[in-house]
């Protein structure tokens, strides 16, 4: 069909990963991508329920798109439809909702939907043991660095957490088919792609053969593709000196650990159902800090979780100030319907949920502008990105050791490595100078 189309993605990398696929098949069905402002036939929004908040805001783009395309199809898609189909029927004006299990068949359900417009409701209930979905893509519009999803589900059953229920249980992309797509986005010109999951670290637990995220990535180095790497998120047990040792060693693979932490206190990680202690945690970041005094180490956590004594806050700012961490990811606590955590006694006002999240945002500002200050002085690889907005002949990257750079250029290098001298921090980035264009060493 003719027609026009645009995707409103919330939530994380691996919606990003499928959004990507979806628009990719929607231009080969002959459909464009509509312009800023403009109506659309067919307005996607693939949602996200991780928080109260992300909840609301796919509700928001929901009816926003209703309101700016009245006489176009609507697809409510994705994990809000997975877990919470009933909200979705009570808003009028949704032409499609379609859980997870279709991402694959969107292209066509759109089309099909968008010509009949009669309502849709695609539902469908996971399985123990089912195949990862390979959606296969081949380039991320105005990006210069390329997710690729190698992994989906969870069964960890966090007690504050939705996830297992959207996402089903542990899949992963064979390695032949990892290698082939690392293989074509390099080809495409990308020089950084991200290996995403919805629990990374569970890469291959349903593979068999001894097959694991340290095996995938030990094949990757062997094929010498002219791409850096970058993991996305990991839990502090999931991480092992194997991995450690092939950042400090391997130029392909970023300095750059994005650790799932939760709390710092061991007896609300305990409630939380995370199975690690907080030892094990300090003991992980004092290793890659010996290893690789420059790799990145950020760290996720929780503020206000129901029980959470005083002590316990404190506790888990007293950890993170002690230890050599980069930067902090911190997420107030929200309850999710239809997990452990929301029947928990001890539940927190809201002001003081703000109030502790606050106070580890500040901690956390404290240990970004220290380890910006830790990288001068000294010669980075940093992914080209843009135009720096507002400045002339200025360019932003990111490093492998994630610094987010401006240096000046007087040529467009985007999608390229250059190396770049960090001189100074102002206004939350590194400014550097440029020295030279280079490739990656295999």
């Amino acid at each position: 069909m003719a027609g026009s189309f645009k995707i409103i993605t919330l939530g994380c990398r691996v919606n990003q990963y499928e959004s990507a696929y979806l628009s990719e098949e929607l231009a080969h069905a002959g459909l464009r991508r509509a312009i800023k402002g403009e109506r659309a036939d067919i307005a996607v929004i693939n949602t996200c329920i991780v928080t109260q908040r992300a909840s609301h805001q796919s509700r928001q783009a929901i009816r926003k798109a209703i309101r700016e395309n009245p006489e176009g199809l609507v697809a409510a898609v994705g994990c809000y439809a997975q877990v919470f189909p009933d909200e979705l029927t009570r808003i009028q004006g949704i032409g499609l909702i379609a859980d997870n299990r279709a991402k694959g068949k969107l292209p066509g359900l759109l089309v099909n939907a968008a010509e009949s417009m009669q309502q849709a409701v695609i539902l469908t209930e996971f399985e123990p043991e089912m195949d990862f979905e390979f959606l296969r893509i081949k380039r991320f519009p105005g990006r210069t660095r390329a997710n690729l999803k190698i992994q989906d589900g969870c069964q960890s059953f966090c007690a504050y957490c939705i996830v297992p229920f959207a996402r089903g249980p542990y899949r992963s992309l064979p390695a032949s088919k990892v290698l082939s797509m690392v293989e074509s986005l390099a080809g495409e010109g990308y020089r950084e792609i991200v290996l995403t999951g919805i629990h990374l670290g569970k890469y291959g637990a349903d593979l068999g053969g001894g097959m694991n995220l340290n095996a995938v990535l030990r094949s990757l180095g062997k094929e010498g593709f002219p791409v850096r790497i970058r993991l996305s998120s990991l839990h502090p047990d999931e991480i092992d000196e194997e991995l450690i040792d092939m950042a400090a060693s391997e130029e392909w693979l970023c300095r750059h650990f994005h650790i799932s932490l939760q709390s710092g206190d061991d007896g609300t990680l305990k409630k939380m159902n995370r199975n690690y202690k907080t030892g094990t945690f300090a003991k992980l970041i004092e290793t890659i800090y010996d290893r690789i005094p420059l790799a990145a180490m950020g760290v996720d956590i929780i503020s206000g979780f129901p029980g959470e004594a005083k002590a316990a806050h404190e506790n888990t700012c007293s950890l993170i100030k002690d230890l050599p961490v980069s930067y902090l990811h911190v997420f107030p606590f929200s309850a999710r319907p239809g997990t452990e955590a929301a029947g928990l006694a001890g539940q927190m006002a809201p002001e003081e949920i703000k109030r502790r999240a606050a106070e580890l945002r500040n901690l956390g500002q404290i240990k970004r502008d220290a380890f910006y200050h830790g990288c001068l002085n000294k010669d980075f690889l940093v992914l080209a990105e843009k135009w720096d907005s507002g400045e002339k002949n200025i360019f932003r990257g990111m490093s492998d050791n994630y610094l987010p750079v401006v240096f000046p250029s007087d040529k467009d290098v985007t999608g390229r490595l250059v190396s770049v001298n960090m001189e100074r921090v102002e206004n939350g980035k590194v400014k550097g100078g440029m020295k030279g264009q280079k490739r990656l060493i295999s």
